[in-house]
């Protein structure tokens, strides 16, 4: 029998080619077939056929399932209730593009979501020649491999193949991330909607490491936690100066030449925190940096600390917290933004202190 997310998704298909180029029927083959390959996990974890490392990896996606609707108040629903193997690395590829002389992202719209700071591809191949047309147009353009995401709830979001690359900390930590977008998600802001997911997955792991005597692992975690903030500091740092250089009324070949000498600069300073971390100073800088290249780094990041501070306010209570940045993602955008600000300034000048 054909599932009713199935039979919506096709008829989705049916109205994507009066769009234009056809963008939408790649989207919503590739969701197809994440759908019609999941196998409830239940029947995963039966056969015999199922590898132990497998076995053990979907049971503790189970576990950490319950945890979330127990203990983060996060939605009990049909997701990450199946198992997907797409016989890949990622499940899709995103494209980011900003002008050669500015930091704002290229946005694209979508029925349902609206306008977000990326366009996502279900092949590498469609994902670059999307790349080469906007670097021909002028764009600086970067190209990532994307694990998971989300559907907000609209179908039922499988545990794919692509999440188990992850050790169990990133693992879980993602369920719990890909979960919140269900809980709070509005149309034209990437940046609220990533880091408020961000934020609910920060405080999710620190409780299920708590909860499972985990000490040896929350201590990794709070580490890597601490050495990834140094990081979004050097790269906020080099896009302030970005930012101040585009502002300057000077020639074409100059701008380029002080872009590119501090965008060495901040490879520079990465490499060194990366060799002091002992970790592999080509884990984020392959290719050559731009200013796409800088863009993912604010969406996911950028206001975490406002959501901290908000979860703080409302004594540590998720669903607090849920409500009250729901209030917030009701205000305009101006307003909701000076919000932020004013959250994110009083927890990172309560850091310092």
């Amino acid at each position: 029998m054909i599932s009713k997310s199935l039979l919506r998704t096709a008829a989705l298909l049916g109205l994507c080619c009066l769009l234009p180029a056809c963008y939408y029927v790649q989207a919503t083959r590739g969701q197809i077939e994440v759908l019609s390959k999941r196998e409830p996990i239940d029947e995963v974890l039966a056969s015999p056929d199922t590898a132990d490392e497998l076995s053990r990896r979907l049971r503790l996606v189970q576990e950490a399932r319950q945890f979330s609707i127990d203990e983060l108040g996060l939605p009990d629903n049909k997701s990450y209730r199946a198992y997907t193997d797409l016989e890949r690395d990622f499940v899709v590829w995103n494209v980011f593009a900003a002008p050669e002389f500015s930091l704002h992202a290229r946005e694209w719209c979508y029925p349902i979501v609206g306008c977000v700071s990326y366009r996502g591809y279900f092949s590498e191949e469609a994902a670059n020649k999307e790349a080469d047309k906007l670097r021909r147009k002028g764009f600086d353009v970067a190209v990532g491999g994307v694990p998971a995401y989300s559907t907000l709830g609209n179908f039922n979001d499988p545990v794919l193949n692509t999440m188990l690359r992850w050790d169990d900390v990133k693992l879980v930590s993602t369920l719990f991330h890909e979960l919140a977008h269900q809980v709070l998600y509005i149309k034209d802001d990437t940046a609220f909607n990533e880091s408020f997911a961000t934020a609910v997955e920060e405080i999710g792991i620190e409780k299920w490491l708590a909860a499972n005597g985990k000490q040896d692992d929350m201590a990794r975690y709070r580490k890597q936690k601490e050495q990834h903030r140094r990081f979004v500091e050097l790269v906020n740092a080099a896009k302030l100066d970005l930012a101040d250089y585009y502002g300057r009324d000077i020639d074409p070949d100059a701008m380029r030449d002080l872009k590119s000498a501090r965008l060495e600069q901040l490879s520079s300073d990465v490499r060194a925190e990366l060799r002091a971390a002992g970790r592999n100073e080509n884990h984020w800088l392959t290719g050559d940096l731009n200013n796409a290249r800088l863009l993912p780094m604010s969406l996911y990041d950028g206001q975490v600390p406002a959501f901290l501070a908000l979860y703080t306010d409302c004594g540590s209570e998720l669903g607090c917290l849920y409500d009250e940045a729901g209030k917030i993602a009701n205000l305009d955008p101006e307003a909701r933004q000076a919000r932020l600000d004013a959250l994110k300034a009083r927890q990172e000048g309560s850091r310092g202190d």
